[in-house]
């Protein structure tokens, strides 16, 4: 088959003649298998965050909810109890503004201008869309005579704000660590220190006894689901030749 004339010329053409030689790219049928799978856990967890939200709106907590928290608390090692601690603690006020403002500010000033203002919609949205769930579900947070509760906080407990926030603008994060920085020991190092905040903030809001596994489990459905949606945005209105050049 022909090379195109113009292919040495274009960069955009050189590169994708180089990703199919390599075979980097799976058929159209896998794409299309996984697109479907991930279309499909879409639906799936905004099927099963509505089913949580009506029953926690319902009863104050399930009897698995209790069995993991008591089971979670039994492990208090002092390094797990500080680690589950300083989670926690980043993601209340003040520091989580602090924090979240630091990092926007790099970006911006790194040229990054559009990824801020995604980056900032991602964690604004979701913390506005999470507290109108918690009013509306209006469910208690966990009782101090069933579980150990480190301070008793008076807003509502379904879904956890913690885990929404961690989801959607850490998440954030690490899609763009991943998507714009080139292969490196501190672009991984700064992927797991991002995905492990994100993964382990769930469990740090059961071990404090602030939130029901149920909670910390619908945060996640929804703020995979926001997640997801930001990307979306993202990637919306971007060059579809925004290819790397050797």
């Amino acid at each position: 088959m022909a090379e195109p004339e113009n292919a040495g010329a274009n960069p955009f053409i050189a590169w994708r003649r180089k990703i199919d030689e390599a075979g980097a790219m799976v058929a159209k049928p896998w794409r299309r298998y996984r697109a479907s799978v991930f279309q499909g856990y879409l639906i799936g967890a905004v099927v099963v965050f509505f089913i949580l939200a009506v029953l926690a709106h319902t009863v104050a907590y399930f009897t698995f909810d209790v069995t993991i928290t008591r089971e979670v608390q039994e492990f208090n090692a002092g390094w797990f109890d500080g680690l589950m601690r300083a989670l926690s603690w980043i993601g209340f006020a003040p520091q989580v503004y602090g924090i979240s403002f630091l990092i926007l500010l790099f970006l911006y000033a790194s040229g990054l201008k559009r990824e801020a203002v995604i980056t900032f919609a991602s964690g604004v949205g979701i913390s506005v869309l999470g507290f109108g769930i918690k009013v509306l579900v209006d469910r208690p947070r966990p009782s101090a005579d069933l579980v150990n509760v480190i301070s008793q906080l008076r807003d509502y407990s379904f879904p956890s704000g913690h885990v929404l926030y961690f989801t959607a603008f850490f998440g954030f994060l690490v899609f763009l660590v991943y998507t714009l920085l080139k292969n490196s020991w501190w672009r991984t190092l700064l992927m797991v220190v991002l995905g492990g905040m994100v993964a382990l903030i769930g469990l740090s809001r059961i071990y404090e006894g602030q939130h029901w596994a149920s909670d910390v489990l619908a945060a996640y459905l929804l703020g995979s689901v926001w997640l997801a949606l930001s990307v979306y945005v993202y990637r919306w209105g971007k060059p579809s030749n925004a290819l790397p050049e050797d």
